[in-house]
């Protein structure tokens, strides 16, 4: 399976904000320490490749969330920062979808598949990967440039991050999105 650069995919950075860096907010463990990394390699190569780049910043309708736009977290984390003229849209809930622009620019560009990195895995990466799956885009979400944080169930009983970014995952694949590791991006995407 490869990923022609001549189809133009482009890449979608999903929340990769300061505000994440607060583990004790969002619940004290967390997975993939090097998803912002791995996010920023990717970011790179599409930029060396002048291929479609949308970020997306959550902004939290919530003044005490450190994802609220008068927060230092709702700022892009150093690793992704835009440059000047790549297209940032806002959102202030899970979907990049729902309430922005994003499929009317992609539509405009002609744009089909969609490789999908970022925060949180179980949160806006898989809600915005369901819906880019439902709305027929060849959609790849990137195992390593994606994480998230431990969860309590209904019961109380707590779930590493780990199993909530398996699960979430398992769930996306073969039915919604295709998941790769960055290294298979990087060896795979083909002119």
């Amino acid at each position: 399976m490869n990923i022609l650069k001549s189809d133009r995919p482009a890449l979608i950075l999903i929340d990769i904000q300061k505000a994440f860096d607060n583990l004790a907010y969002w619940g004290g463990e967390r997975n993939n320490p090097e998803a912002e990394a791995k996010a920023g390699e990717l970011l790179q190569l599409w930029r060396e490749n002048k291929l479609p780049i949308f970020h997306i910043k959550h902004c939290s309708s919530d003044l005490n969330s450190p994802l609220n736009a008068i927060s230092p977290g709702n700022e892009f984390n150093d690793f992704v920062k835009p440059m000047d003229g790549e297209p940032v849209i806002k959102k202030n809930v899970n979907s990049a979808f729902i309430g922005t622009d994003l499929k009317e620019r992609l539509d405009k560009e002609n744009i089909n598949t969609l490789v999908i990195v970022g925060l949180t895995t179980d949160h806006c990466v898989s809600t915005t990967t369901r819906m880019s799956g439902n709305l027929g885009y060849d959609t790849y979400v990137v195992s390593d440039a994606t994480a998230t944080f431990n969860k309590k169930g209904v019961d109380g009983q707590s779930y590493s991050a780990k199993l909530i970014h398996e699960t979430a995952l398992a769930s996306l694949n073969e039915e919604f999105a295709t998941i790769i590791t960055s290294d298979f991006l990087k060896q795979n995407i083909k002119a």
